[in-house]
């Protein structure tokens, strides 16, 4: 039984390392990439469309008003911006007034839905906001996020290209309030999260975009049917970027990384999070979600550890670990570094390694149940994707 435990550890190893080797060969690329269009973005007066900013808000966050006023702060000659919520009453949009107040320079709307049709009270904002939109290219991002004043050039920068229907950013998780709990949720988000969007675009291309920032041609979200095309799922940032990609057009995964902000602090907050967000992977992409579990290092480690020990071999169980954390640290530093600039030093060389054993769990919990928490709603996720109000 021993040797079984061993071989197992051993070969979660060596896929786990692979994985890694894909990762840290696909960071080159991107780093390439990331020079050139720098270099584009700094050419005055450079690619600017007149754009519009989609805000969907529900309620008050912490820190809303600081985070919505960096997106009236932007160094672009035009630009409007639309919040939707439920109702004009809602908490978020009265804090939207409050900073657009600061910016009267910058054309500003605030809409309100109702009570949505549809399951992602999401798109029906998102269908509100894209009727009053003045602009040809939507930039949609979640309220959750933070940008620094040259985002929307480089969020404009790939639609100078024609055939580029869609286009995406990366992120890093920045803890908000700070707390143990956040920080892994943080790390996470800036090494794991993008390690897999690096190495799925490095195999297939880019065929979804990433809820926190994303930007489409108008065109094409009609060609596509209109935002309700997502009207019954949970991720409906997968199904937008996959719907552009199969019209035959391009998604781009952009230069610029924004600060995705945590704020789930406590621990059951942050492990319901990330137990929705790994439910719909699972319904999303089933067949690469199961085999993310052999991404994993530190769990094969400390199994190798373990069996090693019970056999006598304490040397070798060391060194098998010893492989996996030096691999999860050479990812945190390739991705959460280099490609996100991840300035936690400490999440990167010591919560990451944490992180990546939690992934497990969180992996295996997203097969326990189909029932997602969302918005204070109990959903049942289906096939494919789509969710249901849960009975």
């Amino acid at each position: 039984m021993l040797y079984v435990l061993l071989a197992l550890a051993v070969f979660g190893l060596i896929t786990s390392s692979v994985f890694a080797g894909m990762v840290l060969a696909a960071v080159p690329g991107y780093l390439r990439e990331r020079r050139q269009a720098l270099a584009r973005v700094a050419e005055r007066p450079g690619f600017t469309p007149a754009l519009t900013l989609l805000k969907p808000l529900h309620g008050a966050e912490p820190n809303l008003d600081a985070h919505l006023a960096t997106f009236f702060e932007q160094d672009y000659p035009e630009y409007e911006i639309l919040f939707c919520a439920r109702t004009l009453e809602d908490a978020g949009l009265e804090t939207a007034r409050r900073v657009a107040a600061r910016y009267p320079r910058i054309p500003v709307k605030f809409l309100a839905t109702g009570e949505p049709p549809y399951i992602n009270a999401k798109v029906a904002s998102m269908e509100k906001m894209e009727a009053e939109a003045a602009h040809e290219i939507l930039v949609i991002s979640d309220s959750d996020v933070r940008v620094t004043p040259e985002y929307l050039r480089a969020v404009a920068l790939p639609f100078a290209d024609e055939r580029v229907g869609g286009m995406t950013c990366l992120y890093r998780g920045v803890a908000a309030e700070g707390g143990l709990w956040a920080r892994l949720e943080a790390v996470g988000m800036s090494v794991e999260m993008s390690a897999g969007v690096l190495v799925a675009r490095m195999m297939e291309g880019m065929q979804f975009t990433l809820g926190p920032t994303m930007a489409f041609r108008r065109e094409a979200i009609r060609r596509m049917g209109g935002f309700k095309v997502t009207a019954d799922y949970c991720a409906d940032d997968f199904v937008l970027g996959n719907e552009t990609w199969k019209l035959g057009q391009t998604v781009v995964l952009s230069h610029h990384a924004i600060d995705h902000m945590v704020i789930n602090s406590s621990f059951l907050a942050s492990l319901r999070h990330q137990a929705r967000w790994m439910k719909s992977t699972r319904f999303s992409r089933p067949k690469g979600h199961f085999g993310t579990v052999l991404t994993f290092s530190l769990p094969f480690g400390l199994l190798a550890l373990a069996a090693a020990l019970a056999m006598g071999h304490a040397g070798w169980g060391a060194a098998l670990l010893g492989w996996s954390v030096a691999t999860r640290l050479a990812m945190s530093v390739a991705v959460g570094r280099l490609v996100v600039q991840d300035r936690s030093w400490f999440g990167l060389l010591v919560l990451y390694p944490i992180r990546d054993l939690m992934g497990v769990g969180f992996w295996a919990a997203s097969y326990q149940s189909s029932r997602i928490l969302w918005r204070g709603r109990v959903f049942q996720l289906l096939p494919g994707g789509k969710m249901r109000e849960a009975k």
